[in-house]
């Protein structure tokens, strides 16, 4: 019932957000003879902030139409290169940029949101790569026909894709994906594939969660598993495409977020009736642009979810060296040709410090001129991919290691 309490209260926020903002307009209208009141500004931003916060976000896009390579515009062109029942991989064609650039694909967390939370990462990168990025599919839109989706899934459509691209493909996991591609990784070394990464760069991701734990961490432990399946797997109402699956909603998770940091995201919108108040349009409307992408979520299949806090929070399967892919055994021992750069954040309450870096040490058998580790002062979790400490402090790093890769496969 709650899956269908969240729709109502859905459609009834979203008439509501239309008439606030409607009367938010109305109210700065010149043709208003109220509008040059000194308390109109108050009220109409007060309502434009109420319109904003109640609205209903659907998928956004990526909005990337050219990109800048040595100071001319170059055109983007989204291309969707492979298609499968949960996710597709989309390609970032640049018809005008320079051959042989490093190829990199992007693999974006099933988290609750859209790729497209990754807008930021992928636009600091596609000046100087070739960029591919997963886009996952938004489970209650996937109908029961297509079966089911569990973490073993997630690493198949990993190297499915990276069998696609090709040989050296360097691969950057954001938080959730730096798990399932280090597997993916462990297995396509085990097997010597073709088309295993050359490097792969993973961010704030939990590799060990028993490293400093934090919030999200502790919630995941303190339950069992069961409290989960009973209290935060939903079903999908039937006037939706995915009718019938059992799912994490992206609503619950979002909550749960929201919960975590509730004073910050009401300074945030206090600062931004401010900004209004104000006529400070442009630090407003940067504020409204973070919520857009922040409030648009999109579900997890119940399987994959479970899944992942089974083997990666609860019971620490592949730090252990007990994790299990299908039936074979992941062994981060096999990674022996793969550089691999593990990004943490000083101030992430996500990932907290280690989790990540625990990469390098389980890779028992790579060189240690294939490991490098970057601490990010003062960056908290979202920091790490996005804003301008990313731009020009971490995107560096991330550079000079995919640069790094290369030479050393080109001497090999």
């Amino acid at each position: 019932m709650l899956y269908e309490a969240y729709e109502m209260q859905r459609s009834f926020l979203a008439g509501a957000s239309a008439l606030a903002g409607a009367s938010s307009d109305w109210m700065t209208n010149p043709s208003n003879p109220f509008s040059k009141s000194p308390l109109t500004p108050i009220f109409a931003s007060g309502l434009d902030v109420f319109a904003h916060a109640s609205a209903s976000y659907g998928k956004p896009s990526f909005g990337l139409p050219t990109t800048q390579i040595a100071g001319k515009a170059v055109p983007v062109i989204e291309k969707i290169e492979a298609v499968r029942p949960f996710g597709q991989l989309i390609h970032f064609t640049r018809p005008k940029a320079p051959k042989n650039q490093p190829k990199l694909l992007i693999v974006a967390p099933m988290s609750g949101h859209y790729a497209t939370l990754l807008r930021g990462t992928v636009e600091r990168m596609l000046p100087g790569h070739d960029v591919w990025i997963t886009d996952w599919a938004d489970a209650r839109q996937v109908p029961l026909a297509f079966g089911t989706f569990d973490l073993d899934d997630y690493i198949d459509y990993v190297v499915d894709f990276l069998d696609h691209i090709g040989p050296g493909t360097h691969v950057l996991a954001v938080c959730q994906p730096a798990v399932p591609v280090y597997a993916a990784a462990a297995l396509m070394s085990a097997e010597k594939h073709h088309a295993r990464p050359r490097s792969i760069t993973m961010m704030g991701g939990p590799i060990d969660t028993r490293e400093a734990p934090t919030a999200v961490n502790t919630t995941a432990t303190q339950r069992p598993h069961s409290w989960f399946e009973q209290n935060v797997i939903q079903t999908v109402p039937w006037f939706h495409p995915g009718g019938g699956r059992k799912v994490y909603p992206g609503f619950v998770q979002l909550s749960g977020f929201m919960a975590m940091n509730l004073g910050n995201h009401l300074v945030s919108h206090w600062q931004m009736f401010k900004h209004l108040v104000d006529g400070d349009e442009e630090h407003a409307d940067s504020t409204k642009a973070f919520y857009e992408e922040y409030r648009s979520v999109c579900d997890m299949t119940s399987e994959f979810y479970l899944q992942t806090i089974d083997v990666v929070f609860q019971r620490h399967l592949l730090p252990k060296g007990e994790m299990m892919h299908h039936d074979e055994r992941v062994d981060p021992g096999a990674i022996i040709d793969i550089a691999l750069l593990a990004v943490e954040g000083e101030k992430d309450d996500i990932s907290g410090l280690g989790q990540t870096k625990a990469a390098l040490t389980l890779a028992t058998n790579l060189p240690d001129a294939y490991k490098t580790y970057y601490m990010a002062p003062k960056v908290g979790h979202y920091g790490i991919f996005n804003g301008r400490r990313w731009r020009d402090e971490i995107a560096p790093v991330l550079e000079k290691f995919i640069l790094d890769a290369d030479a050393r496969a080109a001497k090999a």
